[in-house]
């Protein structure tokens, strides 16, 4: 979902188009307030502020700003932009925040598997000292049993590294 916070006249048909050429559903708040009522309502992908609420209400816009969540904030002249631009300015916004998106899931899974494969390494060694040990060798049932364990853990070891 889009929200386009501009008292440009034309902003409902500004904001169809939008959602034609997006694929997003794109509602409209004439004021800021109107903005923060909606934006306390739902979650949205990206803002359009126009400028000039940015120039003559700075306060107002920046609780606007701090209240935007995930949305990444689109400036634009609403008076002076056509609607190519605005489309184009959307668009570049929106591919900017899928590949931070996808950035920060790759960071996030590389972190995750950094960290598991440092707990299944340590696993893996317990299990392999205990096999070892004396006392050990007359348990058949326990020794069965971490042998298991051993071996699920260099299965996931497995999985690890191919992911």
């Amino acid at each position: 979902m889009l929200l386009m916070v501009t008292p440009f006249a034309k902003a409902r048909g500004c904001a169809q188009a939008i959602q034609q050429v997006t694929s997003e559903e794109t509602h409209v708040a004439a004021t800021l307030s109107q903005a923060m009522a909606q934006l306390r309502a739902q979650e949205y992908v990206a803002i359009l502020i126009d400028q000039a609420f940015l120039e003559t209400e700075p306060v107002e816009s920046d609780m606007v700003l701090e209240h935007i969540g995930s949305a990444i904030p689109v400036h634009v002249n609403f008076a002076i932009s056509g609607m190519d631009r605005v489309v184009r300015e959307l668009r570049a916004a929106l591919q900017r925040r899928k590949k931070d998106v996808v950035q920060a899931r790759h960071e996030a899974e590389k972190a995750l598997r950094n960290e598991l494969k440092g707990t299944l390494t340590a696993l893996l060694l317990s299990c392999e000292m205990a096999l070892r040990l004396p006392e050990l060798q007359n348990i058949a049932e326990a020794k069965a049993k971490m042998r298991a364990v051993y071996e699920l853990a260099q299965e996931m070891r497995a999985k690890l590294e191919s992911a």
